[in-house]
Parts: C-alpha cells; structure tokens; sequence
C-alpha cells in the first residue's frame, strides 16, 4: 500500500491551519502547516510533499509571490490556491504562474476534499522518475504523461506525432524509463539527417568490404539496442525502400547487415515519431499502409506550445533553473521575469514550439546578465513579432465587440450562450489560431484559454 499523500498548509490564518489540517488528517493525508511562506518554501526544500495548500493573501509575501518562487526554481508541486479575496484577475494571476486550481475561502469542506482528490490524481502520473523532466501543467499534456504511463509498462510500438520542437525525443526517453528495458540502452537516430545508404548501414550495420570504406564488419543501431530501445525519429523522411526495410524488423525481429545474406535477430523496442501527416502519406502512397500499421499500435500526439500556454511559467521555470546550474558566475543568476516578459512571451506564437521557447529564454538569460529578464533580453523575433496576416474567412466576427478609441475591438460581457458563440466565432475567423481570436475578441490569450475551458469548448467543437 502506498504511503499517504503529504500536504503543505501555507496560511496566517490559525484557525484555518488547525481546522483544515484536522480534517485532512482524518481523511488519511499527512500533514504539515506553517503560518507564512518564507517558512512554507524552507519546508519544501527539507522534505518532499505531494500537494501545497497556498493562501493568496498573507501578512508579509502574497501568495502568489510565493508561488512565483516555488515555479521558478523548477518545482512542479502541485499547488492549490486558497483565497477570501476571490477576483477573476487573481483567478488568472495564479493560473498563469504554475497553480493547479484554485478554490475561495470559507470553502465548502466536501468541496475542498474533492478538489484535492482531482488535483492529486491527475498529477499521480508524474511519479514515475522517466517522465519528471516532463512539464505537464496544462491537462493536454497530463494526458501525454498517463499515455505514457500506460504504455511504457507494455512490448508494444509506439508512434509519438507532433510538431518540430514539442519533445517527442524527451517522450520516448520517458517510456524507456519507465520501461522493464530501461536497464537497456537507449538509441535515438534522426532517419532525416542521413542519406539512405547511410542510414541503412547505420541501422542494420555492415559487412567488411560492403562498400567503399567498409574497412571492418559493424553491428547496426538496431543490434547495439539490444535489450533496450530505439528510437526512430522523422520516420516519415524514410525511403520506400527504408520502409520495407523497417518493415521486416518489426515483423521478424531480425535485421541483415548490408553486404551479408545471414540474418540476426534482435531484442529491441522500437518508439517512432514524426511530424509528417502518415495518413495523407498513405493515402498518395508515399508512405507504406502496412508499415504505418505496424507503427501506430499506440499513438502519442504532442501538443503545440500555443495549444498548451499554461505550461509556459513552468517551462520558462526549468530554462531559467538549467541556466543557473551552469552559470560559472553566481552574480549572473537570473532570479524571474516581468510582467511584460511574460505578456510577450504569451502573446508569441511560438513556430518551434518549445526548442525555440527554451532557447529564447536562454538568450534572454545571456543579455540580462543577471536578475530579472526584461522584454528588451528577448529576442527581437519575440519582442516585436512581424504581424500575423488577416483572416481569409469570409465569417463576421457577431457582436459582442465594439469598436474603441484605438480603433481595435472591445470586448463587452455577453450573456453566457452569447460569449460561447461569440469565442467559436472569433476562432473561425482567424482560422483556429488563438492568438489571433484573442486579438479578435479583444482579450489575453490566457484569458480566452480561461473561457474554452469555463464553456466546455475544445478544437473538436470549433
């Protein structure tokens, strides 16, 4: 049986800190309450906790200067926020900076344990040591973790989709991991970096005299993954030929050295991963049926960053605390960001995704030479993004928008029916893209995120 989760209490309110710890202690959670933050951070560095119960307002640093603390050293705790003080601006604020939910005071107690029953379950994935590398705030990348979690326990082949830059190497390492091979090695090739002759002798290895060059008889990658995995990035790149190829290793579990006719079986998982559209490709017959249904016994699909903006605190988090771990000069450490950082990096559309979010932080890092990182640390792509072109769709954007003084659009509080269809209506308009309904809509784009998921709206239903 597992030990029972541990809680952090953070709060000035001793009455609060006593009643609610009894209660969660009756409910089976231990327990530990401390009356401010500066003691609550101390306490997370000690000792290992599950789930942070975190006041909003507090005598000395607010809540949420706290929890900007506690993301920016990399910390993915889960974190529920609890406030008398209850805004929608706070909502948000807390939301945007890493907290998992958020919950008002005085809180129905039934309430309060079922939200901290959600809160613990769907961040249980994360336990496993292979995925915690992973930034899974947003609830689409918590679904990448369970999948993970189901598969990587199992022999089968996994296909992980996405785009350039969204981690689907960072994935595959993960359920090696959390793998019964991880004992094993783990290879990764990128099929698109090398000419098919190339790859071929890479993957199945190579006979002396084979070719030119031949000097000596190689193992392949598929024989020094014995017992462990590889992983076959951009398999979509790969020639018909290749494919046959790769077709056989999966069927036979055996490959055959270039120049040899002998076969040699092999113990391998094999994890493939792609950008490209293998349906489409099926389709006009440039990538073969059989082969594509070998690969996708279980499908990963990998989110856009733009698709996952509440990841971004957290991701930005991780760069600035891998930067501070190689910094040689402690005075170049960089301690957060500010508000505006924030707003342009939100704002962004992120074409490489997180590889390019990463590295812009990184850069940030590097002119800032310390402190906070300020707009002008960002790169210019960043800061000043060219604009984005107008929607081609013939749709009017319906009222509630308004014209204002700048001549842009004002958003104007419609009844809920009418806000619901005025969102999918902003979408349409600008072709799915949210950064530019919420220009449409005249909102942040965090705050449009907010109302998809308040009305129940996802990429199915636009």
């Amino acid at each position: 049986m597992s030990d029972p989760a541990h809680i952090l209490i953070i709060d000035d309110d001793r009455a609060f800190r006593v009643g609610t710890g009894a209660l969660l202690m009756d409910e089976g959670y231990q327990v530990t309450a401390v009356p401010d933050g500066d003691i609550g951070l101390a306490a997370l560095t000690r000792e290992g906790f599950d789930l942070v119960l975190l006041d909003l307002k507090m005598e000395g640093r607010s809540g949420l200067a706290i929890l900007e603390e506690i993301r920016r050293g990399g910390n993915t705790i889960p974190v529920l926020m609890l406030t008398g003080y209850a805004t929608v601006d706070s909502a948000v604020q807390a939301l945007k900076l890493g907290a998992d939910d958020y919950i008002t005071k005085p809180c129905d107690n039934e309430l309060l344990r079922q939200k901290i029953r959600e809160v613990l379950a769907r961040r249980e994935p994360e336990a496993g040591e292979g995925t915690r590398r992973i930034v899974a705030v947003s609830s689409k990348m918590r679904e990448v973790i369970r999948s993970i979690g189901r598969v990587a326990p199992t022999e089968s082949t996994v296909l992980l989709r996405g785009a350039t830059g969204t981690g689907k190497e960072l994935v595959a390492r993960a359920i090696h991991e959390e793998s019964t091979r991880n004992d094993g090695p783990f290879i990764p090739i990128n099929c698109s970096a090398l000419a098919e002759g190339v790859l071929e002798s890479e993957l199945f290895g190579h006979a002396r005299g084979a070719f030119t060059g031949a000097v000596g008889e190689r193992k392949g990658l598929f024989e020094e993954a014995e017992a462990g995995t590889i992983f076959l990035d951009e398999i979509g790149d790969v020639s018909q030929g290749m494919q046959s190829k790769l077709l056989r290793v999966l069927q036979e579990r055996e490959v055959t050295r270039v120049g040899t006719a002998r076969p040699v079986p092999v113990d391998v998982r094999i994890i493939a991963a792609t950008h490209q559209d293998l349906e489409e490709m099926v389709e006009s017959e440039e990538f073969r049926a059989d082969l594509y249904f070998r690969l996708k016994v279980f499908q990963i699909r990998l989110p856009d960053l733009r698709e996952r903006p509440e990841d971004l605190p957290a991701l930005m988090s991780a760069a600035i605390a891998r930067w501070n771990e190689r910094v040689p000069d402690p005075s170049r450490a960089v301690t957060g960001w500010s508000d505006e950082t924030f707003r342009l990096i939100e704002a962004y559309d992120w074409p490489g995704n997180v590889r390019e979010l990463m590295a812009s932080v990184e850069h940030a890092c590097i002119v800032s030479e310390g402190g906070r990182l300020l707009p002008s640390h960002l790169p210019e792509e960043v800061r000043s993004p060219q604009a984005e072109p107008a929607a081609t769709s013939t749709q009017e954007v319906p009222e509630p928008f308004s014209p204002s003084a700048e001549g842009g659009k004002r958003y104007q509080a419609p009844e809920p029916a009418e806000e619901r269809e005025a969102i999918r209506e902003a979408l349409r308009a600008a072709d799915g893209n949210r950064t530019r309904a919420a220009a449409l809509l005249g909102m942040g784009r965090t705050t449009l995120w907010q109302k998809l998921k308040a009305h129940g709206l996802d990429d199915e239903d636009l």
